[in-house]
């Protein structure tokens, strides 16, 4: 019996567009499982995967390929499969896939970056986003040392939550508070959404989709409008569009399925 069999009797929530980033699948921190579960109620006309689908760093440090990370890939091309319009625009950890821009396997487009056009035409940059990160591109010893304290967290995360729920105290982010708390880090935040912004400019749109930094949120930023899709890590957030337009990120929060809306993160195409 397939991954899927259990979810034949679940009714689907259906959107225009479904936007995934940073999965990280073969790194110990990816909740593929989680993500799964969530594709296995929602669908859409078009899925972009929008970097860090998959995480070779971590795959050259040891390998972590569990089965929930296999059926995630072949529930994707299942629903390639049926019809789905799958976009890949790969990232730093799937760099790898650079190499391969314009092709098309399994049903799959592997692209540099493209262009989303939304239902009141509006035009969105889609770019993984790594590109206008200093660190990655500058240093990237520094990144990867990043890298390992970021797990370094997820696990210390684990352990910290592990205690809370006998508590009955609900879960705690650890990397996300010290995001928000350390100055540099906000600054950070603050000046990714600023350059990619103004790449999307750039670009002729009038806004852009991305992942990276891990930190989902839909705003206007310099009159464009930023959205992140976050991350399959912690967060485990997905960025959708409504039929009507509205976008909206959702927050799949427990492995019951029942979806959650981060706070102000809807917003109507305007």
């Amino acid at each position: 019996m397939g991954s899927d069999a259990l979810s034949d009797d679940i009714p689907e929530r259906r959107f225009r567009t479904l936007f995934i980033s940073d999965v990280h699948l073969g790194a110990r921190g990816s909740q593929a499982d989680r993500l799964l579960d969530f594709l296995r109620s929602h669908d859409a006309d078009t899925i972009y995967l929008v970097g860090d689908i998959v995480d070779g760093w971590a795959l050259k440090s040891y390998w972590h390929w569990p089965q929930s990370h296999n059926d995630f890939v072949q529930k994707l091309l299942r629903k390639a499969r049926k019809g789905a319009k799958v976009i890949y625009v790969p990232g730093n950890h799937d760099e790898f896939l650079r190499k391969y821009y314009g092709t098309h396997f399994g049903g799959i487009d592997v692209m540099e970056n493209t262009v989303h056009t939304g239902v009141d035409g509006r035009r969105y940059l889609v770019i993984h986003g790594d590109i206008f990160d200093l660190v990655v591109q500058n240093a990237r010893w520094l990144a990867h040392l990043g890298d390992k304290a970021y797990d370094f967290a997820i696990q210390m995360n684990r352990l910290v939550n592990f205690f809370r729920r006998l508590f009955g105290v609900p879960y705690w982010s650890l990397s996300q508070w010290a995001k928000l708390k350390v100055k540099k880090a906000v600054n950070y935040i603050g000046a990714f959404e600023t350059t990619l912004a103004g790449e999307a400019r750039r670009h002729g749109c009038e806004g852009v989709i991305c992942g990276h930094i891990h930190y989902a949120t839909i705003h206007d930023e310099d009159g464009i409008r930023y959205m992140n899709c976050g991350d399959w890590v912690e967060s485990c957030t997905a960025l959708v569009e409504h039929e009507n337009g509205t976008f909206e990120i959702i927050t799949w929060a427990d492995p019951v399925r029942s979806a959650a809306p981060v706070a102000r993160v809807a917003a109507r195409a305007a």
